[in-house]
């Protein structure tokens, strides 16, 4: 059943994967923008009667704006099929969050990993849920740690 918890871990750390390359496409997307702001590019050279005279080159950056360019429309490209596999992972985690017979259990699962509440936020809103117990942010930690414990150690009915 280790399989459950690596889908956990691996849906968790997709979804990090996702925002870190977005932060990246609107980085360069804001580097891009500011070179075509700025415009021409201005140099001085030497040359011309024996290298007295000085001419001011004028233009476009075009390699680094093509290259700029380039790299947003790979990351869009990577962001997409990984969004696609995060769909994919979305379903088997639901999947398995439904398959946990616990109700308590369920909705924590839930709180936490797919609306990725932080522990003192899945505690507040178990205890908005359940106003007759009391839920606190190790309470809540500890039931799933647990619950994971316990299926680590069961095995799976094909014998695995």
């Amino acid at each position: 059943m280790t399989i459950s918890k690596n889908i956990l871990i691996q849906y968790s750390d997709m979804k990090e994967e996702i925002k870190d390359l977005h932060r990246r496409i609107e980085q360069l997307e804001r580097e891009l923008y500011k070179m075509e702001e700025e415009g021409t590019v201005k140099d001085t050279v030497t040359g011309g009667l024996g290298g007295t005279q000085h001419f001011v080159v004028e233009g476009l950056p075009a390699p680094a704006l093509r290259r700029k360019a380039l790299q947003i429309k790979a990351r869009k490209e990577k962001a997409a099929k990984m969004e696609g596999e995060l769909l994919e992972l979305v379903c088997q985690v639901e999947d398995y969050i439904n398959s946990i017979t616990s109700s308590e259990l369920r909705i924590i699962f839930r709180l936490y990993y797919i609306d990725e509440l932080t522990w003192p936020k899945v505690a507040l809103t178990m205890n908005r849920m359940f106003p007759k117990r009391i839920y606190t942010e190790e309470s809540c930690r500890k039931k799933h740690s647990r619950f994971l414990e316990k299926v680590e150690k069961c095995p799976t009915p094909s014998g695995k």
